[in-house]
């Protein structure tokens, strides 16, 4: 089963991460939760489940504006081919949380080592990092530093690396 968010919570404050979360109604969309840029200080992230052409997974995490170039990404990441986004049986299966909660808190949910974090590297400049807490309808705050100690606390190094900016040249 996978982790609830209540076990989620648990699992931080047992890691001794304190984290401060603000609930409202579901967010599908980055253009949804603008709204909470005035209550939630620090980057706001979006999050790409990713799948490359021989069944590699990804959970890229970016900052809510970065622009991520799907075409070239697999470049940039070293995947198998081209990405495309995962299918919602597949995010389920991997990381137990539905589409439009992707999260990078859903980390905890792998507990297999499937799916391979990727982290922007602008998001390392922030000191607060703002990601939903399994589910759309909260946003929970963490400093940049407490969500690394989170990620391989679950087992996952995440790799951080430019995943947004210009696309590097086609070759």
């Amino acid at each position: 089963m996978p982790a609830t968010p209540a076990e989620l919570f648990a699992f931080l404050e047992q890691l001794g991460i304190e984290t401060r979360t603000v609930r409202h109604e579901p967010l599908f969309t980055v253009e949804q939760s603008r709204g909470l840029y005035e209550r939630l200080d620090g980057a706001h992230t979006k999050n790409l489940f990713l799948i490359d052409k021989k069944g590699s997974l990804f959970l890229a995490v970016a900052e809510h504006h970065a622009e991520i170039d799907l075409k070239h990404l697999h470049r940039r990441i070293g995947a198998s081919g081209r990405l495309s986004f995962g299918k919602a049986e597949r995010l389920r299966e991997n990381l137990g949380i539905e589409p439009g909660s992707v999260t990078a808190f859903a980390a905890i949910n792998d507990r297999e080592g499937r799916v391979e974090v990727l982290i922007d590297a602008p998001l390392a400049t922030f000191a607060h990092i703002n990601c939903h807490p399994l589910e759309n309808t909260g946003t929970t705050q963490i400093a940049w530093a407490d969500l690394l100690r989170f990620l391989r606390a679950t087992g996952h190094e995440p790799r951080i690396l430019p995943l947004s900016g210009p696309a590097p040249e086609d070759t």
